[in-house]
C-alpha cells in the first residue's frame, strides 16, 4: 500500500510539473511574440511591459557584416526616438525551451519583414525570469544572418 501511494504521488507530481512547464512554455512564447510585435509597431509601453531590467541585463547583437554591439538594456524601456519599428511583421520558429522554476532561457529563429517588405533573419537567445507570476525578459543575444 505504501508503495502504491508513493507511486500515485509521484505520478501526480510528474503530471503537475509537466502541465506547469507546458503552461510556462506557452506563456513565454506569447511574451516573445508580443515583444517582437510591439517593437515593430512602435508600441513603447507594450514593449516595455515585456522587460524587467536587472543589474545583470544585457543585449548583445551581431550583424550580418560581422559587426557586434552591446545595446543598453534601458533602451528596451525608453527607446531612442525613431529606433523602434514603423510596421512590419515577424515570425518566430524553432523554439527550444529550458525552464527551471522562475528562470528560463529560450532560443528561436526570427524572420522579420519590414513595412516595405524587406526581410531579415536572426537566431536569438532570450533569458527570462518569472516575476510576481509573470515572465519577463532580462537579457538577449541576437545574431543576424543571411540564409543560404
Amino acid at each position: 500500500m505504501k508503495y502504491l501511494l508513493s507511486t500515485v504521488i509521484f505520478i501526480l507530481f510528474s503530471v503537475y510539473s509537466f502541465s506547469q512547464e507546458m503552461n510556462d512554455t506557452l506563456l513565454i512564447k506569447k511574451l516573445l511574440e508580443k515583444e517582437s510585435a510591439t517593437w515593430r509597431s512602435g508600441d513603447i509601453q507594450g514593449h516595455a511591459d515585456c522587460w524587467m531590467i536587472r543589474p545583470y541585463s544585457c543585449i548583445l547583437v551581431s550583424t550580418t557584416d560581422g559587426s557586434f554591439f552591446n545595446v543598453n538594456p534601458a533602451l528596451m524601456l525608453h527607446p531612442a526616438p525613431g529606433s523602434m519599428g514603423k510596421g512590419g511583421t515577424s515570425v518566430n520558429s524553432n523554439y527550444n525551451f529550458s525552464i527551471h522554476g522562475n528562470q528560463a532561457w529560450v532560443s528561436h529563429t526570427e524572420i522579420s519583414t519590414s513595412a516595405d517588405g524587406k526581410k531579415s533573419w536572426s537566431e536569438e537567445i532570450r533569458m527570462l525570469e518569472k516575476i510576481n507570476g509573470a515572465w519577463k525578459l532580462v537579457a538577449q543575444s541576437i545574431h543576424m544572418f543571411q540564409p543560404k
